[in-house]
């Protein structure tokens, strides 16, 4: 026996009526694929708000450490807690790309501010500065460059462009740096000098969104595009660390994703002097995870 399609699908999918036996196939498979995309696209859901509901304690006391140097107090019992966690508690904690993220950038921006607040003339020096071990965490006597390109970074050589990954790294390390490197970091770590990024308070269920935001206000704030000399001039950012943005067409890339150049255009890139005056309590908010920052 032969029936029309009964269901709006069939229509756009059997060009002709077919069997009533296969046809009932057809729809218990196509109800599966239903309820299996449901229950996919629920637990997604679910997983996404397991991850903003889950405690981030550390993290929390990161925030506290640039909060309390943006409101100039005290904040060496921050520190002490910070430094009293165990490893494997702080390890922990930070079971994502995301949260090692908003912890570390926090830790490296909170520690810059207080530290050269007290003690600015250290910036002289600041290839001494950022390399001396001045920070503990977790235990662990740590330097900036330690913070920033060994855990931050993926273990990348400092000087090698963000091309070569140090091979030679100690357990710490191992433990707590990023799966690889994100190119964005680059827009919301602060150094204390007057070029650099502004600094924005971090958190792990919100970090994607956070350093979209970041990346959009420095970008646009210190680029400036020619397009009548197919030219634009950018951060010297993109030049040192361009291994990871992905080379020149990488960088074009974020030029584009961040509407600092049109999508179609590739114009050459000059790479503007660094300004290394020191400048502190260069401060900004995001919108993204807004209350979660208070």
């Amino acid at each position: 026996m032969y029936l029309k399609p009964r269901k709006w699908y069939h229509h756009r999918i059997f060009p002709e009526p077919i069997n009533d036996k296969y046809m009932q196939i057809f729809d218990n498979i196509f109800l599966l694929l239903s309820v299996s995309i449901l229950l996919m696209c629920s637990s997604a859901q679910e997983s996404l708000q397991a991850s903003h509901q889950k405690e981030y304690p550390n993290v929390a006391l990161s925030k506290e450490l640039v909060r309390a140097a943006r409101e100039g107090t005290d904040a060496s019992e921050i520190m002490d807690k910070l430094a009293t966690v165990s490893v494997e508690e702080l390890s922990t904690e930070l079971d994502s790309d995301e949260a090692s993220k908003a912890f570390w950038i926090n830790v490296y921006n909170g520690y810059v501010q207080n530290i050269l607040t007290k003690r600015p003339e250290l910036f002289e020096d600041r290839g001494a500065f950022f390399k001396k071990d001045q920070i503990r965490v977790a235990g662990e006597l740590i330097s900036l460059d330690k913070i920033e390109h060994g855990i931050i970074r993926g273990s990348k050589i400092k000087w090698l462009l963000g091309l070569v990954s140090n091979p030679f790294v100690d357990k710490y390390e191992r433990t707590f740096r990023m799966s690889q490197a994100d190119g964005r970091i680059h827009f919301a770590l602060n150094c204390g000098a007057k070029s650099c990024p502004y600094i924005a308070i971090y958190d792990a269920p919100f970090m994607d969104e956070q350093l979209d935001e970041i990346s959009r206000q420095f970008l646009n704030r210190n680029s400036t595009y020619s397009p009548e000399e197919n030219r634009v001039n950018v951060t010297s950012l993109f030049s040192w660390f361009r291994g990871d943005f992905g080379g020149k067409s990488g960088i074009r890339d974020y030029l584009k994703k961040y509407d600092v150049i049109p999508p179609d255009s590739k114009p050459s890139l000059s790479f503007d002097d660094y300004d290394w005056t020191l400048e502190l309590g260069n401060y900004t908010d995001l919108s993204a995870g807004k209350t979660a920052a208070r």
